[in-house]
Formats: C-alpha cells, structure tokens, sequence
C-alpha cells in the first residue's frame, strides 16, 4: 500500500484558549492534514503552566474547523480506562464528521501530573503489560461499538458506545520507540508514529532509519506487510526550549524542505512539526506555501 504524504502540526495546549483556536485554524488554512496536541495534566517540564485537557480540547477544535484531521498525540493510558478512552475517540469522531484518529502510547513516567491527580505512575514494563488489553478493548469498541471482556489488568462489561462515522473505525496510531511497543503497533495500529530525542537533523535521522529498521522487522516478525503500516515520525528539538523555543526545522524553508524530505526519503509517509514561535511564522507560512507542495510530490 502506498500512502500518500502527510503533514502533522502538534499544537501544545499551554496558551491562551482564543490563540490555541487561532493555531489550529492557522494549520488548517496552511494545508496541514492533521493537527495533534498532547495528553497531560500539565507540562511535564514546567508544571507551574497551565494546561487544557485533550478532549475537551479536540472536540471545541472540531465545532471550529472544517477539514484537517485531529487527534491526540498520543494519548496516555495510565489517565484513562480503555472502555472511556473509545468514549472520547468516538464522541470527537461524530462532533468532527469523522475526523478523528486515536492515538495511543503509554506516556512519561517522568510526567508529575500523575501525582497531581493521585493516578498510579506505573513503570514502562507496567504500562507495556497493560498495553494490550487496552488496545484490544479500544480496538473492538471502535470497529463494533460494543465489548465485553475479562483480562487480568482490565474488564469490560457489555459496554456499548456509538459506531463509529469512519469505516470500519477511527484509525489508529500507536506511538514506539521500543520492540516491545512495535510488536504492539505492528498487530494494531494503522499508523506507528516515533520520534528520536537525539540533538539536531544528523541524530534525528540517523534514529529514524534505525527506527524504521526495527519496525519492519517487528511487521516481518507479526507476519504483516510493512508497507500496509503509515509510518509517522515527529520531529523534536530537544534544544528548543534553551533556544526561547524555536525550532531548527522553522529556521527557514530550506531547512524544513531538507529535513522533512531526507524523512520521506526514508519511507516515511508523515512528518509531524510543532507548531513554531512567533519569530518563525513567517517561514512556517512559507514552507506551507511552497516546501510543502514539492515535498508532496
């Protein structure tokens, strides 16, 4: 399967209402195909911010925007029960007209808002052992609207929520950067999304081709065809916030155009951004205008 080439732009809930709205609308009329914003109660690494919940977030972003796709990125499964998360996908799915995509991944064990909210911090291989069950209950209720199920971390009973607007169901990204998590996207996901926190363009590539690697032979090992799996990749600074936040891929057109296409050049078929500071809207704007239509091909 070919996938054609995808734009995300995550837009992070840490500012005023009214400015957040005019962000999504801002991607929206750039061209972007998804917007995506985080699940936390607050910002992991300045927890004094303010921060909106995702969604109540994405479903007022529906009410405000046409055509761009909108999804969690990704959701973390230590905030919410399986049966509720499906709640949340399918309610934004019909308030959208079938916009939305579930995203899954199992969090930040370093993320305070945990303790916060008096939520249990499991470890990674706690949270990896719940993966499954999770995924299983969210995957039946968004194909069937309808589960009932008995596991060893999670049960379901005769749950029933809406179907779906999307057919079969709302896809679904599971974010990995580790083998036991691609196991889980190579037999689930739609979409596997990943991301490298190594430190400018060289690093960030050099772990996506080492990450695109792994995936194929967790798809080889699940006896699915990689090609039959959108692969997404999220571009992350990990120098931005000592660089009052801006990004090297927003430094110019130039820039993003190489980065995003030694991305697809990989195999890739999404490019995940933030969305950038004032000082680099300008190059935002004209990478949408020109940049992006090229990289699309």
């Amino acid at each position: 399967m070919a996938f054609e080439r995808r734009f995300q732009v995550e837009i992070l809930p840490d500012v005023a209402w009214a400015e957040l709205r005019r962000r999504v609308c801002h991607a929206e009329a750039l061209g972007f195909d998804i917007a995506t914003t985080a699940d936390q109660f607050v910002d992991w690494k300045n927890p004094t911010v303010p921060w909106f919940d995702v969604w109540a977030t994405l479903a007022a972003l529906a009410e405000a925007t046409d055509r761009i796709r909108l999804a969690p990125c990704v959701a973390q499964i230590p905030m919410r029960d399986p049966a509720t998360y499906a709640l949340c996908v399918l309610t934004v799915d019909h308030i959208s007209n079938g916009r939305i995509e579930a995203g899954l991944g199992l969090g930040l064990t370093v993320d305070p808002g945990y303790e916060m909210i008096g939520v249990e911090n499991w470890d990674n291989p706690q949270r990896a052992d719940r993966f499954g069950e999770y995924i299983h209950i969210v995957e039946e209720l968004l194909r069937s609207s309808q589960c009932s199920f008995t596991g060893e971390h999670y049960t379901v009973e005769q749950a029933v929520v809406h179907e779906s607007m999307q057919d079969p169901r709302p896809p679904i990204t599971v974010a990995a950067m580790g083998p036991r998590m691609m196991r889980y996207a190579a037999a689930h996901a739609d979409t596997w999304n990943t991301m490298s926190f190594g430190t400018g363009a060289e690093a960030l590539l050099a772990d996506a081709a080492a990450l695109k690697s792994k995936m194929e032979a967790a798809c080889d090992a699940a006896g699915r065809d990689p090609a039959s799996i959108r692969h997404s990749f999220l571009l992350f600074d990990a120098d931005a916030r000592e660089n009052a936040g801006r990004l090297f891929y927003w430094e110019s057109a130039a820039a993003f155009e190489d980065v995003a296409g030694r991305i697809f050049d990989l195999g890739y078929s999404e490019l995940g951004a933030y969305y950038p500071v004032d000082a680099q809207r300008s190059s935002m704007e004209d990478t949408a205008a020109g940049a992006i239509p090229r990289l699309r091909g």
